[in-house]
């Protein structure tokens, strides 16, 4: 959802395609990303946003720029909608952010647990 919400607002001609990936069971990481959906088109040499829902550890994030240099795209830059600084672990720059949360888990708005509540409007926060 926020990608669409995102992609209305650029006024620069672009491509866009999606990559599904997993690394979470519940409301705990696994610490294994899997592919769900790969990447279909060449990176070489191409500029490269990520635009994320959420980063958190940021493992997935991590694997993803990982590949993507290895595919030898241009650059590689990270947008995401929230970002949890408390929880990540790796040394690599988030350069845009829409707001930073606390460690907490959250669905809603493209967000799910377990595949479930992606759909819901807005953003509600998991009590255990």
């Amino acid at each position: 959802m926020f990608a669409a919400e995102l992609f209305k607002s650029l006024e620069i001609e672009c491509e866009v395609t999606f990559v599904k990936l997993s690394s979470y069971a519940g409301t705990q990481s696994t610490n294994v990303v899997r592919e769900l959906i790969g990447l279909d088109q060449p990176v070489a040499g191409r500029n490269i946003v990520l635009v994320e829902d959420i980063v958190d550890s940021g493992l997935t994030l991590n694997y993803t720029i990982d590949k993507l240099k290895k595919l030898e795209a241009k650059s590689v830059t990270i947008a995401t909608m929230l970002f949890k600084p408390k929880a990540f672990q790796y040394n690599y720059e988030v350069e845009y952010v829409g707001i930073e949360i606390p460690n907490d888990f959250i669905i809603g708005y493209g967000l799910d647990y377990n595949e479930h509540a992606r759909n819901l409007p807005d953003i509600y926060k998991v009590i255990p």
